[in-house]
């Protein structure tokens, strides 16, 4: 029984960890590293439509990371903070969470405020071969425009569809 639990924690923290991992990767420019906490099949929509499999992810985030290199820094043009983690295990294999993410630009001089967007992340996390990965991200804005799925992690969180296989 306390092994139950404890493998809990540690499953909690590494799926956790996907989401910090993947702001840094983001924001530092490591795609490939970035590329790599996604499951090979998986499903994201930032915005802008599903995406699907971890080259087409990567392509979309490094166009992203261009658009808001204005400065050609080559690193942290934006500031992906996450917080607020909740994870939810649904069985051995399956986890889904939210977290929210505080998204700014760092141009040295802005024109505008810093503030991108406000937003929420709805993921769906799959262990695969012993290692847990993100399967399907849903960016939900609340501002400055509202597009949200809704849902809570275990209780009807809209995600992407998954592709067929």
């Amino acid at each position: 029984m306390m092994t139950d639990h404890v493998q809990k924690l540690l499953d909690l923290e590494e799926i956790k960890n996907l989401r910090v991992l993947y702001a840094h990767c983001l924001d530092s420019n490591s795609l490939t590293e970035l590329a790599e906490l996604f499951a090979p099949n998986a499903v994201c929509n930032f915005g802008a439509g599903d995406i699907h499999g971890r080259e087409a992810i990567r392509d979309g985030l490094a166009k992203a990371f261009t658009e808001y290199d204005v400065e050609r820094h080559g690193s942290y043009p934006f500031l992906h903070a996450v917080t607020n983690q909740w994870v939810e295990i649904i069985d051995a294999n399956t986890s889904q969470g939210r977290c929210y993410l505080l998204d700014l630009h760092t141009v040295s001089k802005p024109e505008r405020d810093p503030w991108i967007l406000l937003g929420m992340y709805a993921d769906e996390y799959q262990r695969i071969d012993g290692r847990w990965y993100i399967a399907r991200s849903q960016l939900d804005v609340v501002w400055p425009s509202r597009q949200v799925g809704g849902g809570h992690p275990g209780h009807g969180l809209v995600l992407p569809v998954q592709a067929r296989q």
